[in-house]
């Protein structure tokens, strides 16, 4: 067994200071998250006293958490989020995936010219007016698909996946074609597993912009039936009205909804819409440690 590295006493206090640095940081980003957690589970006669530093309930309520989970606004829009949400995704890792791969191959016939087009939709991004009368002309007003298509290709994102693809050794696809493999067999079995890093970066880039948007939502959707979570979260936060909150049926049939604090039943609503995202990353992040050859070159 090696023996342990001894530090000097000056690496061991530098040591101590990037760990508490560190401990720090960590403590400054999760205290919010945790702040709005422990106040939606606090007893609603305590809420009013309940500190903005505080992360323990003061007592323990799941009044905020079984209203939320029961409201049909609330059920709907997480559907709607996670379909739609899901769906764009889907939809923008593939189609910038093939279009970055086209980008990535020096024979392609007017690639400058393509990538110089790209790059103008960065400068010059089309405003909502036109955006509005093209999605009037496609007869998308009003429908899901006005947001999900919304960014299906991003423009930063299909320039990190060429500037990744670019660096696959050569030699792997010659292998490939020596093996009889197709074009499209190359690109499905050959470079989308070694892009596996890229991929789940930008797939984790479309999900939070798709996640996060609400302002198209707001635009496009009449139906309030098809409105995403955060659309709703907007309604809750901004009206802060339990009664337009859960709707005058729902407030007949809740007794109980007197008794909750409107504070606490908007922390309950913003961490709902934020725990897809925190769910999410532990199983994008080890891929951003993975080098773009990762397992590749073995033997």
């Amino acid at each position: 067994m090696a023996s342990s590295v001894r530090r000097s006493p000056l690496e061991r206090v530098e040591y101590v200071l990037i760990v508490s640095t560190l401990l720090l940081l960590v403590v400054f980003t999760l205290q919010p998250l945790l702040n709005l957690l422990a106040l939606s589970f606090t007893e609603q006669g305590k809420v009013a006293g309940f500190s903005g530093l505080s992360i323990v309930p003061d007592g323990f309520s799941l009044d905020v958490w079984t209203l939320l989970l029961q409201h049909p606004n609330v059920q709907r829009g997480l559907f709607n989020s996670i379909w739609m949400t899901t769906t764009s995704v889907l939809i923008g890792v593939m189609g910038t995936a093939l279009m970055a791969w086209g980008l990535s191959r020096p024979g392609l016939p007017g690639r400058r010219l393509i990538f110089l087009m790209v790059l103008v939709t960065i400068v010059f991004e089309p405003g909502i007016i036109p955006d509005y009368f093209l999605m009037k002309r496609m007869g998308l007003l009003n429908s899901p698909w006005s947001v999900i298509l919304y960014k299906a290709v991003s423009a930063w994102y299909l320039i990190i996946l060429v500037r990744f693809f670019e660096e696959i050794p050569k030699e792997l696809l010659e292998a490939a074609e020596l093996d009889g493999a197709n074009p499209f067999q190359t690109f499905f079995m050959v470079v989308l597993p070694l892009a596996k890093p890229a991929l789940a970066t930008i797939a984790l880039f479309y999900f939070v912009l798709h996640w996060n948007e609400f302002f198209r939502s707001m635009i496009y959707l009449n139906d309030q039936t098809k409105w995403p979570l955060q659309v709703v979260l907007r309604q809750f936060v901004i009206e802060g009205d339990k009664i337009a909150i859960v709707g005058a049926n729902n407030a007949n049939n809740n007794i109980g909804l007197a008794q909750i604090n409107i504070r606490a039943l908007k922390a309950g609503m913003i961490f709902i819409t934020i725990l897809p995202i925190l769910a999410l990353y532990p199983f994008i992040l080890k891929y951003f440690t993975k080098g773009t050859m990762s397992g590749a070159l073995k033997g």
